[in-house]
């Protein structure tokens, strides 16, 4: 990435996480205290990653519809690109 401080990961490095289950969930945000009616759709998603002791961690987010809709395509592109390793 141009511009950032983080280093790349090389070919040779070693990934020590590992993904270990992926669920999602759509939701309707209907209200708030400060907004009577938002009515907007969301995808809640958790993770569990297992760390290279083995410990597993949950990571949970949400995600507008294009957002998850952008995510769904890349890890397309990433299956598409395994299989033919």
């Amino acid at each position: 990435m141009e511009g950032s401080d983080e280093p790349l990961l090389d070919a040779k490095d070693k990934v020590t996480n590992q993904l270990v289950d992926f669920q999602w969930k759509l939701g309707m945000a209907v209200s708030s205290d400060s907004c009577r009616s938002l009515k907007y759709p969301y995808v809640a998603v958790m993770l569990k990653v297992a760390d290279h002791s083995g410990q597993i961690k949950i990571k949970s987010f949400e995600m507008t519809i294009p957002q998850f809709q952008n995510f769904y395509r890349q890890f397309k592109e990433i299956a598409a690109i395994m299989e033919t390793v």
